[in-house]
């Protein structure tokens, strides 16, 4: 009976993440385990269930109906239990709580030096590091899923604090392999008003959008929004198909290696900043302990 429990809940974890991602690969690679055990997963939970829970086509990985009430249902009960065997895991380790931080991009070895500085220092506490989806960016800092979230600034949300600046880098543009820009040593913002950037599914604050890419080139021309994408994985299909440009932190040049995709250095955007940030109202001392490490080893440039 044990066993089962066990490869239900990673079954379930498995369906979670997919319908987070909606890329079998990349499903596979954060859960490290291969692109089939995925498949078997859905299938088992779909011959359970009696009906699909993903549309599948050579393009796209889709939630169904049925599939979108299974998340909805599942997740903050899958939560709730992954939290608990977190918290007795910790103390069985002699650990009394753990920091749990979001991650906007998607570097997180380049920060090594940070998470290793913290455990080194505050041995009796653990460092758990998730992805943070930029739907719903601070969604899970309100629910209390996370401590702390990196992401770009600035965030000017009445109930968030903004701590220091954990790393800067340039910016490039994405174009498709056969696209006019393609062969540019670099491109200008200008640009993107040529050609049209890729906007969120769901409304995000003005002020943090424009941020990352303006509604207006310098020259004052807009920036229009032609399609949308509610993750990277759709966000580079629209790319990679000529639809639209795009602009991303030049991080993902080394973390999204594609042959249909080149990465263009945007050569008059300003860096992007990533900063800590968290609900004023639930700071605490691991929170505190965390922000000391990024002040004392300062802050790179990636």
């Amino acid at each position: 009976m044990g066993g089962r429990t066990a490869v239900e809940l990673r079954d379930i974890e498995i369906f979670l993440t997919l319908a987070e991602e909606l890329h079998f690969g990349r499903t596979a690679e954060r859960l490290h385990v291969s692109a089939a055990r995925v498949s078997q997963a859905v299938k088992k939970q779909e011959r359970t269930i009696g009906a699909e829970l993903f549309e599948r086509t050579s393009r796209a990985v889709r939630l169904t109906p049925v599939g979108e009430q299974l998340r909805d249902d599942l997740r903050p009960v899958y939560q709730g239990l992954h939290q608990s065997l977190e918290r007795a895991r910790a103390t069985a380790q002699g650990r009394t709580d753990v920091l749990r931080i979001g991650m906007m991009p998607s570097n997180a070895h380049d920060l090594r030096p940070f998470w290793d500085a913290f455990r080194t220092r505050h041995p009796q506490w653990g460092l758990r590091i998730r992805h943070n989806g930029f739907i719903d960016p601070f969604g899970p800092l309100r629910a209390g899923d996370i401590d702390v979230l990196v992401s770009w600034t600035p965030v000017e949300e009445p109930d968030l604090t903004v701590g220091p600046v954990l790393f800067t880098e340039h910016r490039v543009a994405l174009t498709a392999r056969d696209h006019v820009l393609a062969d540019r040593k670099s491109v200008s913002v200008e640009a993107l008003g040529d050609h049209g950037v890729i906007g969120s599914p769901t409304p995000l604050p003005d002020y943090w959008e424009d941020a990352f890419i303006p509604f207006r080139t310098p020259r004052g021309r807009p920036i229009e929004r032609n399609h949308t994408a509610g993750n990277l994985d759709e966000l580079y299909t629209i790319v990679a198909a000529g639809e639209a440009v795009n602009s991303l932190g030049a991080h993902v040049t080394r973390y999204y290696t594609r042959p249909d995709i080149v990465y263009v250095p945007l050569r008059d955007a300003p860096r992007l900043h990533w900063s800590l940030v968290w609900r004023t109202g639930a700071e605490n001392d691991l929170v505190r302990a965390f922000v000391q490490v990024v002040r004392d080893l300062g802050t790179p440039d990636l």
